[in-house]
Parts: C-alpha cells; sequence; structure tokens
C-alpha cells in the first residue's frame, strides 16, 4: 500500500531528526559541565560579543558601526563607506579600511563581505573555540542546527500524511486511521521541539552555553557611557539597534541602478 511506503518515509525523516537533536542537546549539556569553571573572571569585548550574537557578519558590521561613530569612517544612506582616517586601530578595523580599497571609498555590503572573512575574524573565532565560549565551525550538530531539522520535519511529516489521504484509489483502511498514523511521527517532532524549548532554550548558532551566559551579563552590566551601551546592543542585536535612519538605511541599502558615488 502506497500510504505505508509514505508512512515509512515520514518515521524515517522524523527519527533521524529528532535523534540528532538528542545527541546534540546530549553534547550541549557535557560541554556546559564541562566548561562550568572554564573561563574564569573572562569579560567579553565587544567583538567577542559581536561574534557570540551574530557571526563573522555581526563583527564587520560592529567594526563600521563604531566607525563610523568615530567618523573615521563616512556610511552614507546610499549604501557607500568612505574612509576619513586611513589608520585602523586595531586588526578589525585595518580589515575594513583594507577591504574598502586604495580609493578610499566602496560600497558597504561588499566591505562587510570581505571583513567578514578576514584573518582578523578567524583568528578572534579560534581564540573563542579554544575558550570554549564559541561552537567551533565545524559543528553542525548543534541544538540549534537540531531543533531546525525538526522544525523542518514537522511540515514534512504534515505534507506527506496529506498526500496519503487525498491519493485516490482503495486502501484497506480508513482514512482516519491513517491521519491518526501520521500523526505519531508529528507529535514525536512537536514533543521534541517542545522540550528542547524547555531544557536547552535559547539556541544559538555561534555560542557555546558558557558564552551564552557571559552575554547575558554583558547585556545586564552596560553600565559603561553611552556610546558603550550603544554599541553592546549593535553587537548584541546587529544593525537593527543602530538608532540613526541613515545609518540604518546605509546597510539596508540595495544598489539597483548600479554605481551612485555619495
Amino acid at each position: 500500500m502506497f500510504w505505508v511506503l509514505l508512512l515509512l518515509l515520514a518515521w524515517i525523516v522524523t527519527a533521524v531528526a529528532c535523534t540528532r537533536l538528542c545527541l546534540a542537546a546530549v553534547r550541549a549539556a557535557a560541554d556546559e559541565a564541562q566548561e562550568a569553571t572554564g573561563v574564569p573572571g573572562h569579560e567579553l569585548t565587544l567583538y567577542e560579543a559581536a561574534f557570540l550574537s551574530g557571526g563573522p557578519e555581526r563583527v564587520a558590521e560592529l567594526t563600521l558601526v563604531s566607525m563610523a561613530r568615530q567618523r573615521r569612517l563616512l556610511l552614507a544612506h546610499t549604501g557607500w563607506a568612505t574612509v576619513v582616517d586611513p589608520r585602523g586601530r586595531d586588526d578589525m578595523e585595518r580589515s575594513v579600511i583594507g577591504a574598502i580599497g586604495p580609493e578610499g571609498q566602496s560600497r558597504i555590503a561588499p566591505v562587510r563581505a570581505a571583513a567578514s572573512a578576514a584573518g582578523a575574524v578567524r583568528h578572534l573565532a579560534d581564540r573563542l573555540v579554544r575558550a570554549g565560549l564559541a561552537v567551533p565551525d565545524g559543528a553542525r550538530t548543534t541544538v540549534a542546527a537540531g531543533v531546525r531539522r525538526v522544525r523542518l520535519a514537522a511540515p514534512a511529516v504534515t505534507a506527506l500524511g496529506a498526500i496519503a489521504l487525498l491519493t485516490p484509489g482503495p486502501t484497506g483502511v480508513p482514512r482516519t486511521l491513517v491521519a491518526m498514523w501520521f500523526g505519531l511521527p508529528l507529535a514525536l517532532a512537536i514533543s521534541c521541539l517542545l522540550l528542547a524549548r524547555v531544557e536547552a532554550h535559547p539556541y544559538s548558532r555561534w555560542a557555546s552555553p558558557a558564552g551564552q551566559r557571559l552575554l547575558s551579563a554583558l547585556t545586564r552590566k552596560a553600565d559603561g557611557g553611552d556610546d558603550l551601551r550603544y554599541l553592546i546592543r549593535v553587537a548584541v542585536r546587529g544593525v537593527r539597534a543602530v538608532g540613526e535612519p541613515d545609518l540604518r538605511a546605509a546597510f539596508a541599502h540595495r544598489d539597483r541602478t548600479g554605481s551612485h558615488a555619495l
């Protein structure tokens, strides 16, 4: 019977996704126990907070915003970046200036992409991984990835069940019973999502459990000057935390006409 094959496929999809999620949750719990005493007294820098919150691209965005606030970089609402002060104060800033190029002007999107892939960001990532604060680049069986797989499995099971119910021809089994059989793998997927929500939330692609704790502490302790609080928000939340409309538009701008400078 065709619906049995579809049911078997639904169980395979659900079982694989849920198993990976469970293994990731177990691994995360073991890492958390191992890291409980991992980095005593460590305080995150803004670059570290940006990476743990949003990865390499967030680090590049933070650097661009920080330099713009210091008037050493001009970010226009048209989506262009212009160097005002060509002397970078650290490796991240030098990466951004190098990505803009010798002409001192470039569109923001390629600058952000190039700075995200720069050696300075890779070294930052390696340092955070060694400290147990970031998820290794090759570790794709994280809780966040596992949750995404189960979220995809749930609608897949629903679609397979719908196909089984809508397929014409005799099945030898009442349609309601077929629907109940497909409801079992769907219930398993939903149960795994609920358990992950309770036991392993928040999920993070970049930060380990220890890194998430330090991020929470940094957010609570954002009691420095206004500029520091502002940059912490950008590091943790990204450019959507930028208050200035023109600066926010600079990152959101999409070049439709080809090339218009400032």
